[in-house]
């Protein structure tokens, strides 16, 4: 193996790992590229705990910018990440486009305003996860992911609020709230409480309207899996952990205000290659 792209995969595999078992599931011939994406989103999603500050850290994301936006060549810029994204890019035809879009929304994790609605919430998603799901799938059959854009929104909506809910506790440490203003006020809350306060009614119910919602787009998700053709899959196989990470949000005795959800190891193994190998019921 290069030592260019076990870097990139390593990148991945310490940073994402369940993206990094569902890469395992897909031809060998387009791993590569997936590693590539993932990288690439795990270095801007990881931009403020490597900078800290805001205004340093837009211009990293501007230099990711400049990378993609280049004109294609073979020349190596020595940023195994970034040489293997613009490889990628160019093997697959990729939309630059989607990949500016994903910088813009990033800017957003730099500061620490309020996430203002659900709107904004979905919008958010759908330029970081649900980009990400499409342009792998772009990798893996370009003539089918194009059937299957909406259902990756879908998918990179539910994906990513578990996510989020799942760094509740750092993004609070942080003074972050990517909880909907408009969430946070039905349930009785506001931004500025619920990153400050002790995690009272209002903080509970907010985490509970956010699980209703992830599960919302994940259900809508779920009905229209089953048509995923094989060539797709390892595209949105991290979804088969979501509805799991969610149950155990609604069935544990901690919250996720607590940080206290994960799942095994094993179980994590086995939901990965029961969806790689079966695919989604029809629900």
């Amino acid at each position: 193996m290069a030592e260019n792209t076990k870097l990139v995969m390593e990148t991945v595999r310490a940073a994402d790992y369940d993206r990094y078992l569902s890469v395992l599931y897909a031809p060998e011939n387009k791993r590569d590229a997936l590693f590539s994406l993932y990288a690439f989103n795990a270095e801007i999603a990881g931009v403020r705990d490597r900078i800290h500050e805001a205004l340093p850290g837009e211009v990293r994301l501007q230099w990711w910018r400049d990378v993609i936006a280049a004109e294609e060549d073979r020349t190596q810029i020595g940023h195994p990440v970034a040489d293997a994204l613009r490889t990628a890019i160019s093997a697959h035809r990729l939309p630059k486009a989607a990949f500016d879009n994903m910088l813009e929304a990033r800017i957003f994790d730099l500061y620490d305003d309020p996430m203002p609605s659900r709107t904004d919430l979905e919008g958010y998603c759908g330029e970081t996860a649900a980009a990400l799901i499409q342009l792998a799938a772009m990798v893996l059959d370009p003539v089918q992911a194009p059937r299957f854009a909406d259902l990756a929104g879908r998918a990179g909506c539910a994906q990513a609020m578990t996510g989020l809910l799942l760094l509740l506790p750092l993004h609070r440490k942080r003074g972050q709230c990517f909880v909907p203003a408009d969430i946070l006020a039905a349930a009785g809350s506001s931004p500025q409480e619920f990153v400050t306060g002790d995690g009272g009614p209002g903080a509970e119910r907010a985490v509970a309207a956010m699980i209703a919602l992830a599960r919302e787009h994940l259900s809508a998700f779920e009905q229209g899996a089953f048509a995923l053709p094989v060539s797709l899959r390892p595209a949105f196989l991290p979804l088969a952990l979501t509805r799991a990470y969610l149950d155990q949000m609604d069935g544990s005795r901690h919250s996720p205000l607590d940080g206290a959800v994960r799942l095994s190891a094993l179980r994590r193994h086995w939901l990965l290659f029961r969806r790689a190998t079966q695919g989604w019921p029809a629900v």
